[in-house]
């Protein structure tokens, strides 16, 4: 959502203004792109989006945005067997250059906030899983027919 205090670049031709959650998906996307990075950590709110079908690309996020700096806050998974160090300084240094690259922004920090660790998984852990993905992606393909369906009736 854009507020008052988004950053805000004056133009010729007007008004610039990026929102915090345009931040929050840069921010996401170069942080998930990190080897060792399992997954990003987020509420409930991200899992229920995720088994609708929507990726959430500002999960496990926070940002506090001001007129010409943000502060960045990433919380993530672990891959089992990753120095966390390193996965955390790699994190820093691509969310840093990618908000400040994309927005103009100066970035004060990245704390990266460890939640967890994932093993690797066994054969039967891996189709019992892919099995139920799919079981849900089928689902909410389903209630998008209904939804469409319902919409074409009125």
């Amino acid at each position: 959502m854009v507020n008052e205090e988004s950053p805000t670049v004056s133009t010729e031709l007007g008004m610039v203004r990026i929102a915090d959650e345009v931040v929050s998906i840069i921010a996401g996307l170069a942080a998930s792109e990190i080897k060792g990075v399992s997954s990003m950590s987020g509420g409930i709110g991200g899992g229920i989006a995720e088994v609708l079908g929507r990726r959430n690309l500002s999960k496990g996020v926070k940002v506090d945005v001001g007129a010409e700096d943000a502060k960045i806050d990433i919380f993530i998974i672990v891959e089992y067997g990753e120095r966390i160090p390193d996965v955390s300084w790699n994190i820093q240094e691509s969310v840093k250059k990618a908000v400040e690259t994309m927005t103009g922004l100066k970035v004060t920090y990245v704390n990266v906030h460890v939640q967890g660790v994932q093993f690797p998984e066994t054969e039967e852990e891996a189709a019992a899983n892919e099995e139920a993905e799919a079981a849900a992606a089928n689902e909410a393909a389903a209630q998008n027919e209904e939804k469409a369906a319902e919409k074409e009736k009125k």
